[in-house]
């Protein structure tokens, strides 16, 4: 199993200082988490794109190119490409070039998105949402596949017999596609023999279970090669040297994020009782210390039977150092934990999408 990090690279919306000057150091600090996760042993990293004050990474595979000089062995993701709200051939052009940059380490992780930012400010009706994305997706499925391109569609204009260039390193350009729990979203992934990354943010994880067993299911009946699916959990979490320490660095801006959005979309406020909660055994949050962070991770492999495993630890104003002691215990202590384990087991094969 893959064992990597995920970022949407938070800033203060609210800064005392130029929001030019907070986006350049959270930048900064960014490219460091990336390069200290490559330094432990970590596998992925991924960005999530973002078009709002909060957040500094509308543009990742820029930041990811950044990182990509910085690194050696890290895969480098989107995590999410908003693609419903972007153009499929600016993306592949992207992460194509990010994958000769990088020597062959980028990915791009697809999804319709959970903020809808993107889609007046580009210019896209929201309730064209689920076309956009199913279109967009069918022509990057296309771009990769081919580097000249027939293509046509409803929704965006056709193409015909163009090439699309740089062409990646890695042949096929990797592509997943990330879900929220949607299980037609899931199904159109399988049938498709497309890697599928679940993200996990509250609930109990086992109720996520099934979706994993239709994603494979609508695979069979599609005619997928089985051995080529491969499934992601993207949760949210902190590790720091005891479980107490975790706990108290994670709570206040996790819960600030958490309220903040909210508001925006009419949840109730969250307490230290309901996290406490999550963070139990049968919750979503992997918050504690490294032995307690991997067995949680271990537990739900055995239930998820999942290929990586993302973890979401900068949420909110979090102290930089406390984010990289987090990612160097990750590496240097989780990480050897569930890999002896899953080894023992006979399940240590990475994914390869």
């Amino acid at each position: 199993m893959e064992l990597g990090l995920y970022t949407f690279a938070d800033v203060n919306p609210n800064p005392s200082r130029s929001k030019g000057a907070e986006g350049a150091e959270r930048l900064k600090h960014l490219i460091e988490e990336i390069e200290l996760a490559d330094q432990v042993g970590l596998d992925v990293f991924g960005l999530g794109e973002h078009h709002r004050p909060d957040y500094a990474a509308s543009a990742p595979a820029v930041a990811l190119a950044a990182a990509a000089v910085k690194t050696k062995n890290i895969r480098l993701t989107s995590a999410v490409t908003v693609l419903s709200s972007d153009d499929p051939v600016r993306v592949f052009q992207q992460f194509s070039t990010l994958d000769l940059i990088s020597d062959g380490r980028a990915e791009i992780m697809a999804g319709r998105g959970s903020f809808i930012e993107s889609f007046p400010l580009f210019g896209y009706n929201l309730e064209d949402c689920d076309q956009l994305f199913e279109e967009k997706l069918d022509l990057l499925l296309a771009l990769r596949n081919s580097e000249t391109v027939e293509w046509e569609g409803e929704l965006r204009a056709p193409i015909r017999g163009r090439g699309v260039y740089p062409r990646p390193l890695q042949d096929p350009l990797p592509l997943w596609v990330a879900v929220g729990g949607t299980p037609q979203s899931v199904a159109r992934a399988g049938a498709l023999g497309l890697p599928v990354a679940l993200a996990i943010i509250g609930g109990e994880p086992r109720r996520f279970a099934p979706l994993f067993d239709l994603y494979r299911e609508a695979a069979r009946r599609a005619g997928q090669d089985q051995a080529k699916l491969k499934t992601s959990i993207n949760v949210h979490g902190f590790i720091a040297d005891t479980t107490a320490a975790a706990a108290e660095q994670f709570y206040g801006p996790q819960a600030e994020v958490m309220n903040r959005i909210g508001r925006e979309r009419g949840w109730g406020p969250t307490s230290r009782a309901q996290f406490d909660l999550s963070r139990g055994p049968n919750g979503a949050l992997f918050v504690g210390d490294p032995e307690a962070v991997a067995e949680k991770i271990i537990a739900h492999h055995r239930l998820f039977r999942n290929d990586r495993f993302l973890l979401q630890m900068a949420i909110g104003l979090m102290p930089h150092a406390e984010i990289m002691r987090g990612i160097e215990l990750y590496g240097t202590k989780v990480a050897p934990i569930v890999r002896k384990a899953l080894t023992e087991r006979g399940e240590g094969a990475k994914a390869t999408a």
